[in-house]
């Protein structure tokens, strides 16, 4: 695991009682991928048929247990070598109350920064407690940060949204700076933007921005590349988005050389019968929800990591109602995001009926 401060016993010991994760078998009741299966009675429940609003919502949810800002790009450098960059801020909450400034605020927050290439993958971590300004996000004019990465919009203005945004984070291995723009406004997943996760009434709120085009730099061995590409911007809010026997998910966002986007997600249950879902999204923006029975994933490959942990690194992809058969390949096999709660996190290279590219995440391996 690599942080950039050591924060304390105390706020350790409250992150990870909040989220659960307890890799010895048998030492706690099942509650999924790092506890997001346990029960959260206390908090916001995700009904069907609330109606998403911005800016407001893509600022923080009181109330609600975890929520997410996620940045992926896919690059190319000037010599033609592909590149992926991620940026993720996590607000977990110790208690479901409102935010207030100083120590007593509910919130605490950790951020994931990851970039993958030709040198390898590297990644970094960093924990804040809420109430101190030291991290946080704000709805307008947007910004999300912890210490100094950021995710923030362009310009000042209360009504720019997340249009165009600036992202950054620098850490002692390596350091990224984009800039993003789309015309295109955010695609709503699910039933518009309540995303089941079980078909037992698990759920989440959850829309992108898949249609981001990328430039900027990166350096990692004192070399600072040129890059440009595309991005996708994912925001996701619950309270207990899994359940106690869902074990992981498998987590695609593929961009097509065509021009469409494709979202397709498997969480993984213990009796085997995994629940997908998706969304087709087209170059205009419209979005069409993918059914289970329309979604086939296989996995092809599987690669050993660092820690000894085996995840599936190639995979077989189909939505036979849109002529999509791809093979999607880690770019760099070693993805592995060892972190307090561990993941595969990296970009794929698409190759069958489309190419293209895009990025996978593997939790729960």
């Amino acid at each position: 695991m690599k942080l950039k401060k050591p924060l304390g016993l105390i706020f350790l010991l409250a992150a990870a009682l909040l989220l659960g994760a307890c890799d010895q078998p048998g030492s706690a009741p099942r509650e999924g991928f790092a506890g997001l299966g346990q029960e959260a009675a206390q908090y916001t429940p995700v009904v069907r048929g609330q109606k998403l609003e911005f800016p407001r919502d893509h600022g923080a949810h009181d109330g609600y247990r975890i929520e997410w800002w996620y940045v992926t790009a896919n690059l190319i450098d000037e010599q033609g070598r592909d590149w992926g960059v991620q940026w993720t801020l996590f607000r977990s909450a110790l208690r479901p109350e409102e935010e207030e400034t100083g120590w007593n605020s509910p919130n605490v927050w950790m951020g994931h920064a990851a970039l993958t290439g030709p040198y390898g993958h590297h990644h970094a971590e960093a924990f804040a407690r809420g109430g101190i300004d030291q991290a946080g996000v704000r709805a307008a004019p947007f910004k999300a940060w912890i210490d100094n990465w950021t995710l923030e919009a362009v310009d000042a203005d209360p009504g720019s949204g997340i249009q165009s945004l600036d992202v950054q984070a620098q850490t002692s291995e390596f350091r990224y700076t984009l800039q993003l723009s789309s015309d295109r406004a955010p695609v709503l997943h699910g039933d518009q933007g309540y995303s089941e996760k079980s078909g037992q009434g698990q759920a989440s709120y959850y829309y992108s921005q898949p249609f981001y085009e990328a430039s900027g730099e990166v350096e990692m061995n004192g070399q600072v590349l040129k890059v440009t590409g595309q991005a996708w911007m994912d925001r996701e809010w619950s309270s207990q988005p899994l359940t106690a026997e869902q074990e992981g998910w498998d987590w695609f966002s593929l961009h097509l050389e065509d021009g469409y986007k494709l979202m397709l997600f498997q969480v993984r249950q213990e009796d085997g019968r995994h629940y997908r879902a998706g969304t087709w999204i087209a170059p205009d923006g419209h979005a069409t929800t993918l059914q289970p029975q329309q979604i086939q994933m296989r996995d092809l490959r599987w690669t050993r990591q660092s820690n000894g942990r085996r995840v599936p690194t190639q995979w077989q992809v189909q939505v036979h109602d849109y002529a999509v058969n791809v093979t999607v390949t880690a770019l760099e096999s070693q993805a592995w995001m060892d972190t307090t709660f561990p993941y595969w996190e990296g970009p794929v290279t698409l190759d069958g009926s489309s190419k293209g590219r895009g990025y996978l995440e593997m939790t729960g391996y």
